[in-house]
């Protein structure tokens, strides 16, 4: 075991694998120490460079390390294995305790504050766990109370990685409150939590108090895309949001703040033109096709009006919107043109079949 005067590990030092822990299928979690006892430095969220000796040349991958920095004697990557997974396959078929391999960090710019006493949003999908692995077990083991709404969808109940640590953690403190999305059943279970794809009304059931809270995301880019969009919708300051991409973490402040999201402008005028009924109306572009259509006295059916229900449903031919629903509309009627009045926002000249 390292002590407090123990030199920090640099990457001049190989790593030596010192234990594996099957987590969920085709997930495995790597532990890793230095021979010489240095301990490790580095901060929750950020991630590590793997040297990997696959057939043919070696590879480099990184890997956010999913373990707390509380914890100086070891690091732990927890790695997903995907169809066209090279690295990380040869990491599950073949890497075991007892080899040594070349590392480098860690790093990252995507961590929590070095005192991390605000109220946290976490949430993630598939492997983008890792890192919110490592913030909430660092807030979990200060000795303090934490305040972490923990969101994460996986494909099915199996796939949902520290699912039993996170429910220890849980168990043990009033601080730390988790809430699982699921596509899939398992055969023969029985699951009682939310099923479909993560939406603004699932999010305001979770965790009614969202807007004040700092949102750290991880997981595929179109999940983080979709859960930026959730956010813009329902009027989240954004400066408080970061995220990483499990695929390829941020090496620079710019890559965790600078995006290109479509984000309606209170100011920016627009105009929806309702072709059958021969009406045109300025609008502004916060403004929904509902509302403006109810503002220029047209009877537009509607039923929920928070993108469920799917009533209000008309088809766009022309122009640009924003729409953040909640599964009230398929990828097919998009696709064809449809949209769903009430959760979408014109972008200047918009014509609908109303």
């Amino acid at each position: 075991m390292p002590r407090q005067d123990s030199p920090v590990w640099a990457d001049s030092e190989e790593l030596e694998c010192v234990a594996t822990v099957p987590e969920a299928p085709n997930v495995m979690s790597f532990a890793f120490r230095p021979p010489s006892g240095a301990r490790f430095h580095f901060r929750a969220g950020q991630f590590i460079t793997l040297d990997l000796p696959v057939p043919g040349g070696n590879v480099q991958r990184t890997y956010t390390i999913s373990s707390s920095p509380s914890t100086q004697a070891f690091i732990t990557v927890t790695v997903k294995a995907q169809v066209d997974s090279i690295g990380t396959r040869w990491m599950l078929d073949n890497l075991r305790p007892g080899m040594r391999i070349r590392a480098y960090g860690p790093a990252g710019h995507f961590h929590v504050p070095p005192q991390p006493d605000g109220r946290y949003l976490f949430i993630s999908a598939g492997s983008g766990v890792t890192p919110m692995m490592s913030m909430s077990s660092f807030l979990w083991e200060r000795g303090e109370e934490p305040d972490i709404a923990f969101v994460h969808c996986a494909q099915s109940p199996q796939n949902i990685i520290f699912r039993q640590k996170l429910e220890y953690m849980a168990s043990r403190t009033s601080g730390l409150k988790l809430h699982f999305v699921v596509d899939d059943d398992d055969p023969y279970t029985v699951w009682t939590g939310y099923r479909g794809r993560l939406s603004a009304l699932m999010l305001g059931l979770m965790v009614p108090d969202y807007l004040e809270r700092e949102v750290y995301c991880c997981g595929p880019e179109g999940f983080m895309e979709g859960v930026r969009e959730m956010l813009i919708s329902l009027g989240y300051d954004m400066e408080n949001y970061h995220q990483e991409s499990f695929s390829a973490p941020a090496e620079s402040r710019a890559e965790l703040t600078e995006f290109d999201d479509l984000v309606p402008d209170e100011s920016a005028a627009a105009e929806v033109v309702f072709a059958k009924s021969g009406v045109t109306a300025p609008c502004h572009e916060t403004d929904t096709i509902l509302n403006v259509a109810k503002g220029a006295g047209l009877n537009l059916p509607s039923g929920c009006t928070f993108g469920l229900c799917g009533t209000c449903k008309v088809r766009k031919t022309s122009g640009e919107v924003h729409m953040v629903h909640n599964g009230g509309i398929s990828d097919e009627d998009i696709a064809e043109g449809y949209i769903l009045a009430c959760c979408s926002n014109p972008i200047g000249k918009v014509e609908v079949e109303v």
